[in-house]
């Protein structure tokens, strides 16, 4: 009995070993440079920046992502802060001008399983949520009418489930797409992130792509939407 059942034993330890081996998480850090175009409006205001006026203007930013999988299964954890203030011009004779402080803050988690994989092109069901905080404050400046200011201080979290895709080109370059899409009755959120990616080595990748993340919020007396969109520029490290 001993000898029959070896065979099987020796090959139970290698299912195992490579079931042990598929289970190892892998890990990657990212920091990067999202050089967007700022929409925000309160009610029938709004203000738009362009990022070279934002870096001008920037009081404090940082953007980063952490991220991890074991080949089934993963996590992403994305966060981005963003303290500008701003003048734009006004059409008309009402006002002579528009001051903006925008200060946000965005940190959206998923949870990611496997659904294809080829080892060229893996495709993940993405499932999580957004939290979204903002601190926005519109100036109309006095013209030959009465200057008036409105003010958005909230914070709120949204569901969110997306889809994410990756693929080898060659052996050094690859490239993203990810879509996601969540909100309530009362507030929406979708985004859209493409990149090309470069490997240096194992350790180090390069990417550069574009992002585009939208977010509306018609609670209150006043609906609030905030936009941006543009190229990003950032650096992974993995682990």
């Amino acid at each position: 009995m001993k000898f029959t059942l070896a065979p099987f034993a020796i090959a139970a330890t290698c299912c195992l070993g490579v079931s042990a081996q598929a289970q190892e998480w892998k890990y990657a850090t990212t920091v990067y440079l999202f050089t967007a175009e700022t929409e925000t409006s309160i009610g029938d205001r709004s203000a738009t920046l362009s990022f070279s006026d934002a870096l001008k203007n920037l009081d404090m930013a940082f953007m980063a992502s952490f991220g991890g999988n074991n080949g089934q299964w993963g996590f992403l954890v994305d966060y981005m802060l963003t303290d500008i203030g701003f003048e734009n011009s006004t059409p008309g004779p009402a006002f002579s001008g528009l001051e903006a402080s925008v200060k946000t803050q965005i940190l959206t988690g998923y949870l990611s399983y496997r659904l294809y994989d080829t080892g060229t092109i893996q495709t993940d069901l993405l499932a999580g949520a957004r939290w979204f905080d903002t601190d926005t404050t519109l100036t109309f400046l006095p013209g030959a009418g009465a200057g008036t200011t409105v003010n958005d201080s909230d914070n709120w979290t949204d569901p969110v489930i997306g889809v994410r895709t990756r693929f080898d080109l060659n052996a050094d370059w690859s490239g993203t797409v990810m879509a996601d899409y969540g909100g309530s009755s009362d507030r929406e959120t979708w985004q859209l992130l493409l990149t090309a990616d470069y490997a240096f080595n194992e350790k180090w990748v390069g990417r550069l792509g574009y992002r585009h993340i939208d977010i509306s919020n018609d609670e209150g007396p006043n609906n609030y939407a905030f936009t941006q969109s543009g190229p990003v520029f950032g650096i992974t490290y993995n682990f």
